[in-house]
């Protein structure tokens, strides 16, 4: 009597397989896609979104997606990034995805956005009262998300401006930290200045209040007509468009 060949466990297994699928169900089965991850398919969209968000931000933008710890992500055709409400374009934070198709899912995504940009920090200790001279600063690099907020990454600020607290040398500059030495005074008579496109024209008024540097100043003009600018480092003070 003729004996039956005892085949390998691993190719009787591929012989079910192949049996399987030869069969109109399986093939329908194998023909779905299968469960892509984030860093395959959507990566590239959350991050050309943030891009998008962030062109404003100062400096360079750096985007990095963490890897999801909950597994594989459904294919979608029509998948959306979105911002949850209130959230800040700023350090680290959670992008939301949801897909539109027919069986929808929305998931969260945390990232986070990196702005190097040049900033400014005291030279010297810095007693309070004390008003800052260009030798009192300096410009560092940085990630402004990593520093305290309000940091100054713009000189015309720090002109004339006055420390209304103690700043350690070293240390970032920050808004909060300075007030803007007053150069109109209420009463005073203030050159009025409006620039457009290709001219520029100047007359002469009277300031309502005090102001520093960059603040909003009213000006009564020798008609008597009443206008808003900003007061400038030289005392002039030049119309808002």
């Amino acid at each position: 009597m003729k004996m039956p060949v005892r085949r390998p466990w691993h190719q009787c297994a591929a012989m079910a397989l192949l049996m399987a699928l030869s069969t109109p169900a399986m093939r329908a089965w194998a023909a779905k896609p299968l469960p892509m991850p984030l860093a395959g398919n959507l990566r590239p969209l959350i991050e050309g979104f943030l891009l998008d968000q962030t062109a404003g931000l100062p400096g360079k933008v750096t985007i990095t997606i963490d890897t999801p710890m909950s597994g594989a992500l459904p294919a979608c055709d029509a998948a959306e990034p979105f911002l949850p409400n209130g959230a800040r374009l700023w350090g680290r934070v959670s992008v939301g995805v949801r897909c539109n198709a027919e069986q929808s899912w929305t998931r969260y995504v945390p990232a986070y956005v990196a702005v190097v940009a040049n900033y400014y920090v005291a030279t010297r200790p810095i007693s309070a009262g004390e008003t800052l001279a260009t030798t009192d600063f300096t410009l560092r690099e940085g990630d402004l998300t990593a520093l305290p907020r309000n940091v100054i990454t713009n000189a015309s600020q720090l002109g004339g401006a006055i420390a209304v607290n103690r700043i350690a040398s070293g240390a970032p500059l920050r808004l909060e930290l300075l007030r803007g030495a007053i150069v109109v005074h209420s009463g005073q008579n203030v050159k009025v200045i409006t620039q457009g496109a290709g001219f520029v024209a100047s007359t002469e008024g009277r300031a309502m209040a005090n102001a520093a540097v960059g603040a909003s100043v009213q000006v009564k003009t020798q008609n008597g007509r009443l206008v808003s600018g900003i007061a400038r480092q030289d005392g002039a003070v030049e119309l808002s468009n």
